[in-house]
């Protein structure tokens, strides 16, 4: 069992051992177990955890294909589950739009300060039409209440059906590269197109962020599924590390979302 924590990072084990933990009830208990959202990279540890097992199955869905957040299904195999089984509630915001406008961090920073965890909600959507959000279905009732301001703003919300959802579709760019270490501020540099010295600048300054956390660390150790924002350069994502090169850099492939 120990041998599973060599591939994640110290910080992650805490995580690795609440996998473990789902994974154990889908077992003994011959039942589906159904996760709160999970970002990008708990999904890629769920999936590396429970890919080891003969006897169970997995899913996720984050109430549209193309969704970031997801919540995850781990079963047996001889269960089959249906999109029901998530236990998603869609929401739209309704407020003034001629006189106001919400932005990301209002609405999300509003959804925390009801009290409740990020794990608790899904993606957020922005469209020029209209303000979305998805949450888990356990907590609807409570989110209907208490919301009803997003900053200054006053705000109602109206509960809709998935096929009201209005995800905005990021453009992907899939791009391979070469680099030298899997340091922050190597992979910085290549995504940035930056030298190392201007990369690790960023890093320090605290404008890298890695699984939406702020880090200042430029050693630290990028992995697959982890997501990087630059600030001025964008968001990326780590999708596969493919090995070394005869010149011993690291062959890798970038997800570039925009």
């Amino acid at each position: 069992m120990s041998d599973i924590y060599q591939h994640f990072r110290k910080d992650e084990q805490p995580f690795v051992d609440q996998v473990l933990g789902w994974k154990k009830i889908a077992l003994d208990q011959y039942r589906l177990k159904l996760t709160d959202f999970l970002d990008p990279r708990e999904q890629f540890i769920t999936q590396s955890v429970i890919q080891h097992s003969d006897e169970l199955g997995l899913m996720f869905f984050g109430g549209y294909d193309e969704a970031e957040r997801k919540r995850a299904v781990i079963y047996p195999e001889y269960l089959k589950p249906s999109l029901e089984d998530f236990e998603l509630s869609y929401f739209q915001v309704n407020y003034a739009k001629k006189f106001i406008s919400i932005e990301h961090p209002k609405l999300l920073g509003s959804l925390m300060g009801i009290g409740l965890k990020r794990q608790k909600f899904g993606d957020l959507l922005f469209s020029e039409e209209s303000v979305q959000f998805i949450c888990t279905s356990d907590v609807a009732d409570f989110v209907r209440t208490q919301l009803t301001h997003v900053g200054r703003a006053a705000v109602s919300l109206e509960e809709i059906d998935q096929t009201h959802i209005k995800p905005v579709i990021s453009r992907t760019d899939i791009k391979e590269d070469t680099i030298s270490s899997l340091r922050l501020d190597a992979v910085c540099a290549a995504v940035s197109r930056q030298s190392r010295q201007k990369a690790q600048l960023l890093v320090k300054n605290g404008l890298v962020k890695v699984n939406w956390k702020v880090t200042e660390d430029p050693s630290f150790t990028i992995g697959e599924g982890d997501q990087l924002s630059v600030r001025g350069f964008g968001r990326f994502s780590l999708k596969t590390i493919e090995g070394k090169t005869k010149k011993d850099k690291f062959k890798v492939t970038f997800e570039l979302l925009t």
